[in-house]
């Protein structure tokens, strides 16, 4: 792929990521049931502050559905682009590589883009949930078997503190190490850009979550199911 193509692929995934990203599933979901949730428990637009205001179905689903936009947001514009570029001729050959660098880079830049806009949204006055959901998504499709083995670990955290912070915490910062790991193991040329990435990941994850931290901190954050008072979604 020529440079000048692979930056305007870049930039048309970024833009269309956004898109899909700031579309609030958990302002939806909660409006149908008759809540404001950005009025109501912490005010988080997320699948946990649903499932505490609304109820666990409802969270459940607004957990499934930002897992969903994740990976959607992740895997379709590169998808349409390159289609758009092919003329549609060669789409049943997509190269889905991710040794690719220029597979990995369109692939960054969709991730990038819809969880900017889940956090960001254009729809609410660029606020939004913390993005732990459609990060997930979006990471099934880059790096799979890290955020595998972070999901893992983010179940064994939880059910062991009850904090969903520290679970979703450990889960971001499992990934570059895991992705070291994996490195060590069989490496393959796009190994520095995924850990990078992945670092990348980890660090914007604990900045979204500082709140968390200083309650934790200060030994006030709640642990799930101890109320509907602020904290974490």
């Amino acid at each position: 792929m020529e440079t000048a193509l692979l930056i305007l692929a870049i930039g048309l995934c970024t833009v269309t990521g956004y898109i899909l990203g700031s579309l609030n599933f958990a302002v939806l979901v909660a409006k149908s049931q008759g809540f404001d949730i950005l009025k109501e428990g912490s005010g988080n637009p997320g699948a946990t502050n649903v499932k505490r205001v609304v109820g666990k179905r409802a969270g459940n689903l607004v957990f499934a559905l930002d897992v969903m936009k994740g990976a959607v947001g992740t895997f379709l514009p590169f998808f349409v682009f390159w289609g758009i570029s092919s003329n549609w001729g060669e789409v049943s050959k997509i190269p889905f590589d991710l040794n690719s660098a220029a597979t990995l880079y369109q692939l960054i830049a969709g991730f990038t883009g819809t969880i900017l806009g889940h956090c960001f949204s254009i729809f609410l006055n660029f606020k939004g949930g913390k993005g732990v959901a459609s990060t997930i998504g979006g990471l099934l499709v880059i790096l799979p078997i890290p955020i595998l083995i972070g999901a893992l670990i983010w179940v064994i955290l939880f059910f062991t503190t009850r904090y969903v912070s520290v679970a979703s915490i450990g889960l971001s910062t499992s990934l570059p190490l895991t992705c070291i790991v994996l490195h060590l193991i069989a490496s393959s040329p796009s190994d520095p850009t995924k850990i990078v990435f992945a670092s990348i990941i980890a660090l914007f994850n604990l900045w979204t979550h500082r709140s968390n931290l200083s309650r934790l901190r200060q030994g006030t954050e709640l642990r799930f199911g101890e109320g509907k008072k602020k904290y974490h979604s």
